[in-house]
């Protein structure tokens, strides 16, 4: 607990004590209504105070205005015990609150956490210990063991390892080295490392999610936009409703004033609506708590509350759904070993510095004899034409192997294939493919299992390539051969195709898939980690490469909402029924104490559930 609650407890207390010797003294008169005041301003005196404070401002229609004239006027009907009692009850439910809302915020303040206090520059050869916000782009960072990294960096000296949990949620740690990107926020393990600085503090990574943590508040759901609508209008109306309770039966009836004024009295005591306005946006803040211990950063209550409708999801491949890294996916030979067939195309490919090319020398993983080759060069938009062993090679596309006659044929694998012929016989094919991310499979499925009903893919790539992997994730649709606003119309297309009220996931990396991103319900950025431009573009940030956390994210926006609808139920069924019984006089104020109190008690305690969503 903090000191403030401690404090507020230690008053409860107090004017708990003070309530029972009030109670059991046997006074009479001003004496007794002395003796009960003593532990009414014990527990309520700052009430009073907000309430008076917020009146000479024009804010007159809340719960401490409500508890005020309620408590206040029990008094002059003699009801001092009662009177004491919703103060401290009241203030029993206040010290909930607070409670709850501290412990929602834990995981909110363990990724503020993130936030580095100082940076090590390296000046004129000496080590100067800086404010991040001092440290220059291209300077040279000293970042030891156990020391947080303080701005987006690359590795100039050293190797180490990372803990990026407070990012991504995931707590193995990373082996880096250098030529190395380092996150802000991350925490070095092992070894020192020099690093030079890629960007400024305040555009770093850690920058930009402290600033969408601290911003998500102010992005308001319509459930939480609805109750505070309806609370501005519901107070005032309650207030009107005691006072013509008090005032119109007595005028009409021989019924004494004083019965109704208690009535009314009670009625405001159940009219207040806190469980309603407390109750609501603390869900909505332990759900995106929630979510943010699992590396998945929710934008705002308004993003959390559209997830939760997620009917179809949409996605990109390249670098969503596959890694966006190719490899040698299968060697196939007709004439000689496997294995040789690739040393052959390693040879030929070893000074070319196109991706495929790179991918080939990789896969061969050994030494490569480049004095082996006499004679190379490359034919553009067909490969390598190379002597290697005194044997003319060409490694490349089906067009170079036409112009020396070799009889090659199509691969029935998906993927780049890279053909090789030695003296025009044609010897065989390597196939070159991105990788599908080891969850996706697994992304889809769990999708499905949230009740996610169309998941589509969306990809400039091949159709044979897209097609392979769509069937490999067990997608729904896939739409291959796209450029960037046929991804749009495609989008559109099923936008209109949704049911009402549902919304339309699409997730991207961020960057090129903006105008994607924008155009559906809700963008998804994953494997931002790093990424300034996804982090900005998204409305949901996954912070690493695992599809499958989409998945968590949407049950625990499932959740929260489901919280959510169960404390308005509640608070309302209650409310309604007290208040009428209040006003036929049948419900006395401790029954008033419940149904305000009591109700806000449990509507918070039942909102910190969705802080252990994510579980």
């Amino acid at each position: 607990m903090t000191t403030k609650q401690k404090r507020s407890l230690v008053r409860i207390l107090a004017s708990a004590v003070l309530l029972v010797i009030a109670w059991a003294l046997p006074l009479e008169g001003v004496w007794k209504l002395l003796v009960f005041l003593v532990p009414y301003a014990v527990v309520g005196w700052d009430v009073l105070w907000k309430s008076l404070r917020n009146i000479a401002h024009g804010q007159v229609f809340d719960e401490n205005f409500l508890m005020s004239i309620a408590t206040i006027g029990a008094f002059f009907v003699d009801e001092y015990a009662e009177a004491v009692a919703v103060m401290l009850f009241y203030q029993v439910g206040e010290l909930f609150q607070s409670v709850a809302v501290g412990k929602s915020r834990k995981s909110i303040a363990a990724l503020m956490d993130i936030r580095p206090d100082s940076a090590t520059v390296l000046r004129d050869g000496e080590a100067v210990t800086v404010s991040p916000e001092e440290a220059e782009v291209g300077e040279t960072l000293l970042i030891k063991p156990g020391e947080k990294i303080p701005l987006d960096c690359v590795i100039t000296k050293g190797t180490t390892t990372v803990n990026t949990a407070a990012l991504t949620g995931e707590s193995l740690p990373l082996d880096k080295t250098v030529s190395d990107d380092l996150v802000s926020g991350s925490v070095n393990l092992s070894g020192v490392v020099e690093a030079r600085v890629k960007s400024p503090f305040a555009e770093s990574t850690v920058s930009r999610i402290l600033e969408l943590v601290e911003n998500a508040s102010e992005k308001k759901a319509k459930s939480e936009a609805f109750i505070t609508r309806f609370a501005r209008v519901y107070t005032p109306c309650v207030v009107i409703a005691a006072v013509l309770l008090a005032v119109l039966p007595p005028l009409f009836t021989d019924q004494p004033f004083s019965e109704w004024l208690s009535r009314a009295l009670t009625f405001l005591v159940i009219s207040c609506p806190c469980a309603l306005v407390v109750s609501v946006p603390l869900s909505f803040f332990g759900g995106i708590g929630a979510a943010s211990k699992i590396g998945v950063l929710i934008k705002g209550a308004n993003y959390l509350e559209a997830l939760s409708g997620v009917d179809t999801v949409v996605f990109d491949k390249t670098g969503t759904l596959t890694k966006g890294t190719f490899t040698v996916s299968a060697v196939h030979s007709d004439v000689i070993p496997p294995e040789e067939l690739l040393d052959i195309a390693a040879v030929a490919e070893v000074y070319s510095s196109h991706p495929i090319a790179a991918c080939i020398v990789k896969a061969h993983g050994g030494h490569i004899d480049k004095g082996r080759i006499t004679e190379i060069h490359e034919r553009a938009g067909q490969g390598i034409e190379a002597v290697i062993d005194g044997k003319t090679i060409l490694a490349g596309n089906g067009k170079l192997m036409d112009t020396v006659g070799a009889k090659w044929h199509p691969c029935h694998e998906p993927g780049t294939t890279v053909h090789i012929a030695a003296d025009g016989v044609y010897m065989g094919h390597i196939v070159i493919s991105d990788t599908v991310k080891e969850d996706a499979a697994d992304a889809i499925r769990l999708l499905k299992s949230v009740g996610v009903r169309r998941t589509v893919m969306l990809t400039g790539d091949d159709e044979k390539v897209a097609q392979a992997v769509g069937h490999a994730l067990g997608l729904d649709e896939v739409h291959a051969r796209l450029m960037p606003e046929d991804k749009v119309r495609a989008v559109e297309t099923l936008l209109q195709s949704k049911p009402v009220k549902s919304t339309l996931a699409f997730v991207g990396d961020g960057i090129n898939d903006a105008p994607v991103l924008s155009r559906a319900d809700i963008g998804i950025a994953m494997g931002a980690l790093g990424s300034d431009a996804a982090i900005e573009a998204a409305d949901v940030v996954l912070m690493d490469d695992k599809p499958s956390k989409l998945a968590r994210a949407v049950r625990i926006s499932r959740k929260t909402m489901r919280i959510v609808r169960e404390n308005i139920v509640f608070s309302l069924a209650i409310k309604a029924v007290v208040l009428v019984l209040g006003a036929l006089g049948l419900a006395g104020m401790w029954l008033a104490v419940f149904a305000d109190v009591g109700v806000m008690v449990l509507a918070i305690l039942n909102s910190v559930r969705a802080l252990h969503a994510a579980k």
